[in-house]
C-alpha cells in the first residue's frame, strides 16, 4: 500500500491542481508554467524512470525502474510487476504476483491522479513553493523547486522538483515523508511525438492467461 502512496505521489506533485498562490515565488511559476506549456504540444510522450527509497541519513533501501506511455488522455504504466492501462475511460490495475486486475472508471472531475498530471500544472493551491536556484547534475542543468504542502496532515513535508532547463520537463521529484524515508523518481528518458497504437492502452485479458477479474465500476 505505501508503495502504491508513493508511485502516485511521483505523479502527485500535480494531482491537485488550480492557480498559484500570491505567497507563491513568480520565478518558480514562470519554470512550472513553462514545463506544462511544453508538455501540451507533445501528441505521445514515453518515459522511463527509476524509483529509489533512501533513509532518513541518505542510504539506499531499494531501486527500481519503470516506464509511461502516454497519448491524449490514454495512458500505460510499468512498474514493479504492476501494469495499469487507460483508454481515456476506464482504467485496468494489474497486479502480477496475484494475477488480478482491478478495473474502475476514469473520473475525470474526481482528482483522480494521471501520469499526464506529472508533467503538467504540479503548482497547485495546496503547495507553497519557492526557486532554489540552479545546479549541474551531470550534463544537464537543473532548477530545483521546493514545495511545501499547506495541509501539514499529508504523510509527506517536502516536495523537491528538478526541472531541465533547455527541455524543459521534469528531470526528477524527490518526496520527504514525515516518517523519515525519501523517494527519488528520476526521469532517464523521454521520448515525444512517436507513433502509439490506441490498443496499448486497454487490458487484453487473452494475453493474461487465468486472471482474476475485480470489476469497480
Amino acid at each position: 500500500m505505501m508503495k502504491k502512496l508513493y508511485i502516485a505521489t511521483f505523479f502527485i506533485v500535480s494531482a491537485l491542481l488550480a492557480t498559484a498562490q500570491a505567497k507563491n515565488d513568480p520565478a518558480a511559476k514562470a519554470i512550472l508554467d513553462g514545463v506544462s506549456e511544453k508538455f501540451k504540444t507533445f501528441k505521445t510522450v514515453q518515459a522511463a524512470f527509476t524509483y529509489k527509497v533512501e533513509n532518513a541519513s541518505g542510504k539506499a533501501l531499494s531501486t527500481k525502474s519503470g516506464t509511461i506511455k502516454m497519448k491524449g488522455t490514454k495512458y500505460y504504466v510499468l512498474f514493479s510487476g504492476q501494469e495499469i492501462f487507460c483508454n481515456g475511460t476506464t482504467v485496468w490495475n494489474y497486479d502480477k504476483a496475484a494475477n488480478e486486475v482491478s478495473i474502475s472508471r476514469l473520473d475525470a472531475s474526481s482528482g483522480m491522479i494521471t501520469p499526464q498530471k506529472l508533467f503538467t500544472n504540479f503548482y497547485d493551491k495546496d503547495f507553497l513553493y519557492m526557486l532554489n536556484g540552479e545546479k549541474k547534475v551531470g550534463n544537464k542543468t537543473v532548477q530545483e523547486i521546493e514545495m511545501t504542502p499547506v495541509d501539514k496532515s499529508k504523510p509527506f513535508h517536502k516536495v523537491f522538483v528538478q526541472v531541465d532547463k533547455v527541455s524543459k520537463t521534469i528531470y526528477s521529484t524527490k518526496v520527504l515523508e514525515n516518517a523519515g524515508n525519501r523517494y527519488i523518481y528520476t526521469v532517464t528518458s523521454l521520448s515525444t511525438n512517436a507513433a502509439m497504437a490506441d490498443a496499448i492502452f486497454t487490458f487484453d485479458k487473452k494475453k493474461y492467461p487465468g486472471v482474476e477479474e475485480v470489476d469497480l465500476r
